[in-house]
């Protein structure tokens, strides 16, 4: 589509106006070894709790987080990162696990001077936030993990808990190469998917431009987070934990927020959302919104 009008472009230009109308400024902060990271930051803080914003598997963190970004800036000092192989941020170091995009995120918010924070994680981004939780309790205070199945383990997709039998289907799915295989992961994500007379060129324009580019490398990541998955070898993390969940959800089933519900007990707490899919923050925000603020500010 070399030379022609992009959708996706444009939508990437909306959003950027859009965070920086709301006190927001994008950052490039050089961690080390290689490694680069970007990250939508308050052009002021304030005396306000910080607050993470780690989005899942597919487009940049704009695309992901706009339906919070207003209702939670007035509440929080809040950071919005590109992880590594989205958007802006990448390594040149070899290593391309969920771990190791925690220690990337924590080297991030303690250059921009953040010492203490809550967390909260969308599907891959959850695995990213969970992590974050285990690793530095000291700086992680609450955290939210919303349809991130955590719990998953590699046998799942072979007993039929998924909507893919094996890693090669998964990624198809997750990581689309043609309009037909996008317009399956909308179905899957949201209870009212994308309307199906959305043109072609559109699809593959938003694919030409978030999902080609570095391929290889998400690939990488989804077949290190899955690859001999087993849930008993998951860490308990301490931090009071709210566990979101869409009734519906055909990426990470419902059973798997029941699974991390009884892995982490009392500690966390497991709300379910009515008609809406993996993508509640983004089918239920006004309710999301309201929830996150409620468990967060207490």
């Amino acid at each position: 589509m070399a030379g022609c009008f992009s959708f996706t472009a444009s939508g990437n230009r909306c959003f950027r106006i859009y965070f920086a109308s709301a006190g927001m400024k994008s950052k490039q902060i050089e961690l080390d070894d290689g490694t680069t990271m970007h990250c939508w930051v308050p052009k002021k803080t304030s005396n306000k709790p910080a607050l993470i914003l780690i989005h899942g598997l597919g487009a940049n963190a704009m695309w992901q987080w706009s339906s919070q970004l207003r209702p939670f800036r007035r509440h929080f000092n809040l950071y919005v990162p590109d992880l590594l192989f989205f958007g802006r941020s990448f390594t040149t170091r070899p290593e391309k696990t969920e771990l190791f995009q925690s220690q990337c995120v924590m080297k991030l918010v303690e250059k921009l001077g953040v010492s203490k924070f809550h967390v909260a994680g969308v599907s891959y981004g959850g695995f990213v936030a969970y992590h974050l939780a285990h690793l530095y309790p000291h700086a992680v205070q609450k955290v939210v993990l919303i349809a991130a199945g955590v719990c998953l383990e590699e046998k799942d997709m072979q007993e039929g808990l998924l909507n893919a039998p094996d890693l090669e289907t998964a990624i198809s799915i997750l990581l689309p190469q043609t309009a037909a295989n996008l317009k399956k992961l909308l179905k899957l994500s949201f209870v009212r998917a994308a309307p199906k007379m959305v043109p072609s060129c559109l699809l593959q324009d938003f694919i030409a431009n978030m999902v080609t580019d570095r391929r290889d490398e998400r690939i990488e990541l989804i077949n290190n987070l899955i690859a001999g998955r087993k849930a008993s070898d998951l860490p308990v993390i301490h931090q009071e934990t709210l566990i979101i969940w869409g009734e519906h959800d055909q990426i990470f089933p419902l059973e798997l927020g029941n699974r991390l519900k009884r892995h982490l007990g009392d500690r966390a707490e497991l709300v379910l959302f009515k008609d809406a899919g993996h993508g509640v923050h983004v089918e239920k925000s006004t309710k999301f919104n309201s929830q996150l603020k409620k468990f967060l500010l207490g």
